[in-house]
């Protein structure tokens, strides 16, 4: 027999069992998306999102233009050549002038000289390398800033979560609320993941455009010597 003891205990348990599943069963809280996130991160949140803005846009027009820098005709420096050796040096400038690249207008600087010393071509071609590759440059020291600027302003945005936070809660004197805290909790946890992201994708395209930058120079630097070699044989001819 079982006692009214033992029975109240089966109860009980059956009773806790159906209270879990009841739990379980419930659905489960919607989760929050991107944009709501982001609304909640306040007014930092609008200047990280122009400073992503401002940065994306420069990454792909320098990208585009160093892609383009990058692109050599891999006859041109022969059909330079061919043009000085002739001495038409003219066609030479205009077959420059056509190309329009940073290659090319080095070169026709050089060409423009070309009457002139050894060492007055080699200056000119130089100033004009510097030229160049400072054109290339554009952009790059505001994505460089927008890199460093970007988690100072999440950082800023932490700060001004948690005062509202405590703010809040000292004007709420004894009804503390989680409510009243979550505003200002959300702003600051919210601005720090957003000025990190930002940060962290502008030093990342930064450091990515410098090394094309790099690669551009090398490679006019080198045909730089190749051109002079040609203006010192086609001088030592004469």
């Amino acid at each position: 027999m079982i006692s009214l003891f033992q029975f109240a205990q089966v109860v009980e348990a059956a009773q806790l069992a159906q209270d879990s599943i009841n739990v379980m069963a419930e659905p489960v809280a919607e989760s929050i998306n991107v944009w709501e996130l982001a609304v909640k991160g306040g007014w930092i949140m609008l200047l990280l999102a122009l400073l992503s803005i401002v940065g994306v846009y420069i990454f792909f027009e320098r990208l585009m233009t160093l892609r383009k820098a990058l692109k050599r005709n891999p006859l041109f420096m022969e059909r330079i050549h061919d043009n000085i050796k002739d001495d038409d040096i003219k066609s030479a400038v205009n077959y420059c002038r056509n190309e329009n690249t940073p290659l090319s207008r080095v070169v026709e600087r050089g060409l423009k000289n070309f009457r002139l010393s050894i060492e007055a071509v080699r200056k000119g071609i130089d100033n004009c390398a510097n030229l160049e590759i400072a054109n290339l440059e554009k952009g790059l020291p505001i994505l460089s800033t927008i890199a460093a600027v970007a988690p100072m302003l999440g950082f800023l945005g932490t700060v001004t979560g948690m005062v509202s936070a405590f703010w809040a809660m000292a004007n709420a004197g004894n009804n503390i609320d989680v409510s009243l805290l979550a505003g200002g909790i959300y702003e600051a946890m919210i601005t720090t993941v957003g000025g990190l992201i930002v940060g962290i994708i502008a030093i990342f395209s930064y450091n990515y455009l410098v090394t094309l930058v790099d690669k551009v120079q090398n490679d006019l630097e080198g045909q730089i010597i190749t051109f002079m070699e040609i203006v010192h044989e086609k001088k030592e001819l004469r």
